[in-house]
């Protein structure tokens, strides 16, 4: 540059600056003849640019040396552009083809990218100086791109002249060539990217010519693009130079991808189609020298980036209201490059699978990363149906098979399945969704498919893989925000029926089942293990969710299948060591599968854990009676009854130890699960037996040991629900004493799953007549205790406290006779009137003790006064509505409104002659 400007401030014209510079570099002494054409060595270039085409021909052998050597030589710009050019256009097209790396490219290629990137340093250095009012540097500067724009034009010619000339390119051949271009063009493209920040505000003072650098750099690219297309490689033949170098090539472009991703979506799609095809065409001799992990990472980071554009575009959509405007159609353009990234990615990983195992993690981010930001994730962007539903047709879609393309390719297995997968929030719904979506293409594949992802396998001593089914449960646990909302997603189709959304829960459970369904039977042991680890989860959704599997397999299975497993919980309830959620669990799916059990399978059960054995009746608390067959019902409950009271009335007349509560306890909840479930199969005798041990052990109890002793607190919890089952024959005695046992124990705030119990016997008690003769004594008490559970602050019992007191107060005369009902109103009458009459005749003796009072004016009745009458009749009338809709009504309700109407009928007339008057 020193050079340039020195030059422009001698006295001669630059011009013949040059041609001096030219003509002493030069070799004089030739001798000169006027027969022929004047060397080069004594010809000026201008003179050899306006040279005919034979005359450059002939003339190659002795002038290209010489231009060779000028360039070489020369540090200023200018001069290297115009002998770069004179080369390129006069004595290129005479060059063998075969030699062009030896006697060109070699020796030109390297100074020239050398010279660009000083020119572009200098470009960059000068740019901060660049203002309307510094014309020297506006000018030095501009020609610095002017002179750019000359370069890439030569370098565009080189490219031409080997397409021109040669139907298939050695790569070999001309390897300086591409290497050199990328390296300008990437270096042209990163300046124009970062052109606003470059000049600043003053951009607008060279950006005609960083449009011309910018378009002659595209050209260039196509050219050089149409030409790599021509480069053939022979797999047989181990050229090692030529798979570098094709290597070398396709990074560089790939490099060049990430430059213009912003800057120009169609050319930057493009080079991505040049960089699939090239790496597929090559794919025999390069595939294990490429960096796939690059291409991959490039490839995903693109897919994302046009994502979530696309859901920019939706948002803004959303707030414009509008479809037909600029940003649809640029949504439209967005989704098809998603599309297209999508088809490349599948593409690619197809025909480069087992060379991606550094790339599974990429892969696996890019679903969940999708997945996080489209509904129905709690993350998503907030676009319209319409765009969910474009965006999932066109590029969700065709990205849905990466899953199935990845499926046999274990180190995608052991990252999707890794022990020490930790995910973000928002990424663990996609995680499970995904877990899902394998679910359902393992459904098809083959037993070997289906083990390497339902067992477990330690990858490495860090890490270690667990089985599909464990993870995921795992994976829906995580999900509590989206099960508690609840989200839904699409639906089923059934034949005949429209698709309705389902929940999280139901959409993991109905894969999870079909799942089940095709299990290979080499793998139930997986299954079985998955399952009970799920159903002995703390988590109660998790834990319900495999129950729910559990009992598809039951139904899906075979009878044998379903004792087996039956068999097992039975096992498992009988060595657990005390209470615990496990238990709960256990004994919750115990009952729920025993209801799948064949008849001949609960006889063979029956014998295996016979009722009569009081060790079983551990068992046969957990156990609904319902399931069994009426005869077989019948038989089971009389031996549990009989064993149960035995046992009982046993250790009433023992020692009465504490420590056997824990065993007392177990009797009791066997015998309460015989009578909630099978009271009618229990004969007039068992139920006097079951009462008659209630009551003495009832009898027993006493507010300092209930308080003091959980178990004793677990005793009263089932001897309550016990009682209240025989409340109508229990003795009035004995009712009394539980009720003043409550008012004790409320006053010294027991546990919550006492009260519970409270609330069961005292819901029972509207089935109670209690006579007039203890009434004084239970009914206060019976305020006392409703009322100190209607007031609990905790929700739960709070809503069974208003549950217990409706039950108790609609139940009272349910099975009450016309007798006995008239008979009672009687005394109610008789009741209510007594101290009325009392009192009255109180009233009249004291009258007489008074002076006469003078007569009240009569005043008549106000418009509100009948106003809020009125509201009155309609609110009871509202009321009556609501009881007819909550339950039947009762035989008398019909005549009693039909008196009613009447006497309304009544009103209307007086109404109608009052007006008269």
């Amino acid at each position: 540059m020193v050079l340039v400007r020195k030059a422009c401030r001698d006295g001669g014209s630059f011009r013949s600056w040059f041609w001096r510079e030219c003509f002493e570099a030069l070799v004089l002494g030739e001798s000169m003849s006027q027969e022929r054409a004047v060397p080069e060595s004594a010809v000026p270039l201008e003179e050899i640019s306006s040279w005919p085409e034979e005359l450059c021909r002939r003339e190659l052998p002795s002038v290209l040396p010489r231009l060779l050597s000028m360039y070489q030589h020369s540090d200023n710009w200018i001069e290297h552009i115009q002998i770069l050019k004179i080369i390129v256009e006069m004595f290129l097209p005479h060059m063998n083809h075969l030699t062009l790396e030896q006697t060109f490219f070699s020796q030109v290629l390297p100074k020239t990218v050398r010279l660009f990137d000083d020119m572009m340093y200098e470009l960059t250095s000068q740019a901060r100086e660049l203002s309307s009012q510094n014309l020297e540097i506006q000018s030095t500067l501009r020609n610095i791109l002017q002179t750019m724009v000359q370069l890439l034009g030569a370098l565009t010619g080189c490219v031409q002249h080997v397409c021109a000339t040669q139907e298939s390119v050695i790569l070999e051949n001309i390897h300086s060539l591409p290497s050199s271009v990328l390296h300008v063009i990437k270096s042209t493209f990163v300046h124009c990217k970062n052109s606003e920040s470059v000049y600043s505000g003053r951009l607008h003072l060279v950006a005609d010519l960083l449009q011309a650098l910018f378009k002659e750099a595209y050209s260039l690219q196509k050219q050089l693009m149409e030409l790599l297309d021509m480069v053939c490689m022979n797999p047989l033949i181990d050229e090692h130079d030529d798979i570098l170098n094709m290597v070398v090539v396709i990074h560089s472009l790939l490099d060049i991808c990430s430059v213009i991703s912003s800057m120009d979506h169609a050319f930057h799609a493009n080079t991505w189609k040049f960089i699939i095809k090239q790496s597929l065409k090559h794919q025999s001799v390069i595939k294990s020298q490429l960096k796939h992990k690059d291409i991959i990472t490039s490839l995903c980071e693109d897919i994302l980036f046009s994502f979530h554009s696309c859901l920019q575009l939706a948002e803004q959509m959303i707030q414009s209201d509008a479809q037909d405007n600029a940003d649809y159609r640029l949504f439209q353009k967005t989704l098809k490059l998603c599309r297209f990234f999508a088809n490349s990615l599948l593409h690619y990983t197809k025909e480069f699978l087992p060379f991606l195992s550094d790339s599974c993690c990429t892969l696996h981010q890019l679903y969940l990363q999708i997945y996080s930001k489209f509904p129905p994730s709690l993350y998503a962007a907030g676009i319209s149906k319409a765009q969910q539903e474009e965006i999932a047709s066109t590029f969700l879609v065709t990205l849905s098979p990466l899953i199935s393309q990845l499926l046999t390719f274990q180190p995608f297995v052991d990252v999707v399945l890794d022990s020490k997968l930790e995910l973000p929030c928002e990424l663990q719904l996609p995680q499970c969704l995904l877990l899902v979506v394998i679910m359902d293409e393992l459904s098809s594949r083959p037993e070997d498919v289906q083990a390497l992802w339902c067992t477990e396998s330690q990858v490495s001593k860090a890490t270690a893989r667990v089985s599909l089914l464990k993870a995921i449960f795992s994976s829906f646990e995580q999900c509590s925000g989206e099960l508690s909302l609840p989200v839904h997603l699409q639906g089923v189709k059934s034949k005949g029926q429209a698709e309705v959304a389902v929940t999280l829960y139901q959409h993991v459970c109905i894969h999870l089942c079909t799942f089940i369904a095709s299990l290979h039977p080499s793998l139930f042991p997986e299954l079985d293990t998955a399952l009970l680890n799920a159903v002995l989860s703390a988590n109660m959704i998790t834990s319900l969710l495999a129950m729910d599997a559990w009992c598809f397999l039951a139904r899906y299975g075979t009878a044998e299948l379903c004792a087996h497993h039956v068999t097992i919980m039975a096992h498992l309830i009988k060595s657990c060591p005390g209470e615990c959620y496990q238990l709960t669990n256990l004994s919750i799916l115990l009952r729920r599968l025993f209801f799948f059990m064949a008849p001949p399978q609960q006889v063979e059960f029956i014998q295996k854990f016979p009722p009569k054995e009081t060790e079983n009746l551990l068992l046969w608390q957990y156990i609904s009676f319902q399931a069994l067959p009426a005869e077989l019902r019948k038989q089971t409950a009389l031996e549990v009854t009989r064993a149960g009271t035995a046992w009982c009335m046993k250790w009433l007349g023992s020692n009465r130890t504490l420590e056997e509560l824990e065993s007392l306890n177990t009797v009791l909840s066997a015998l309460l699960a015989v009578c909630n479930s099978s009271g009618e199969a229990l004969d007039l005798g068992q139920q006097t037996a079951i009462k008659e041990v209630g009551s003495q052990l009832s009898i027993l109890l006493n507010v300092k040991l209930v308080i003091d002793q959980p178990y004793v607190q677990q005793t009263l919890s089932l001897l309550l629900p016990l009682l209240g089952f025989f409340i109508q024959t229990l003795d009035p005695q004995l009712v009394s004493q539980v009720i003043t046992l409550q008012t004790s124990l409320l006053k010294l705030e027991p546990p919550d799953h006492v009260r519970l119990a409270f609330l069961d016997f005292l819901s029972s008690l509207g089935k109670l007549f209690i006579p007039q003769t203890i009434q004084d004594r239970i009914l206060p008490s019976l305020s006392s205790v409703f009322a100190s559970l209607l007031a609990d602050r905790n929700w739960l019992l709070e809503q069974h406290s208003l549950e217990a007191f409706t039950q108790f107060a609609e139940t009272g005369f349910v099975d009450e006779t016309t007798a006995v009902r008239l008979e009672r109103i009687k005394q109610e009458k008789g009741t209510f009137w007594e101290p009325f009459a009392k009192v009255t005749q109180e009233e009249t003796k004291m009258s007489s003790l008074q002076p006469c009072v003078k007569r009240a004016r009569h005043e008549l009745p106000s418009e509100d006064e009948y106003r809020s009458t009125l509201k009155a009749a309609t609110e009871a009338l509202e009321a009556i509505e609501l009881l007819l809709q909550k339950s039947p009504p009762p035989d008398w309700l019909l005549m009693e409104m039909e008196t009613l109407q009447e006497r309304i009928d009544k009103l209307k007339r007086q109404n109608c002659s009052g007006r008269k008057q």
